[in-house]
């Protein structure tokens, strides 16, 4: 048992390393649950019955490792003002004058080609608080349906649609003021 987590952290290491890191956007993050992935293995070894390979044992470890960190993030408090959103919209929940949705038709189809809205999005991502970016990556970037991240992230989609609706508000704000 020994040769095989040592073939297999050999072998395997930098897959995982690239699957952790696509899911997180983080180095230290990918390598810390990389590390705990082989933990896992070497505690659960006697568990490992063949039925599959080493490889799909090991991603199915880690993929619960990236699920229960993604959890972990959700749950923590989110510090954030609960009025931050009356800078969108006036008493009678009407849009602000100078807050309302800009036009980007003239704009639209050329998004994905466009090199300096690319870096906008990216830094308007990352100004989006934690809890946020990854209900926002999950839903849209890594593309599984409302009911696989809710369950991932063992959210309401009550609180998953509050969640993306209040992040898309901050993202649409935030890019119309640096790109727009």
């Amino acid at each position: 048992m020994n040769d095989l987590l040592s073939d297999s952290v050999a072998q395997y290491t930098d897959d995982l390393y690239k699957w952790a890191y696509f899911k997180t956007s983080s180095r230290e993050t990918a390598e810390d649950l990389v590390q705990e992935t082989f933990m896992a293995a070497v505690e659960n070894i006697l568990l490992f019955k063949r039925d599959s390979t080493p490889k799909t044992w090991l991603f199915g470890i880690l993929n619960n490792k990236i699920a229960d960190y993604y959890r972990k993030k959700v749950k923590q408090p989110l510090s954030i003002e609960t009025n931050s959103f009356a800078a969108f919209f006036d008493g009678s929940d009407s849009w602000q004058r100078d807050k309302k949705p800009k036009n980007w038709h003239e704009n639209e189809e050329h998004l994905l080609d466009n090199t300096e809205f690319q870096e906008v999005l990216k830094e308007c991502l990352e100004a989006l608080p934690e809890k946020w970016f990854i209900c926002i990556r999950l839903k849209y970037l890594n593309g599984p349906n409302k009911v696989d991240v809710c369950q991932e992230l063992d959210i309401s989609p009550t609180n998953f649609w509050q969640i993306t609706h209040r992040a898309k508000l901050q993202l649409r704000d935030c890019i119309e003021d640096k790109w727009l």
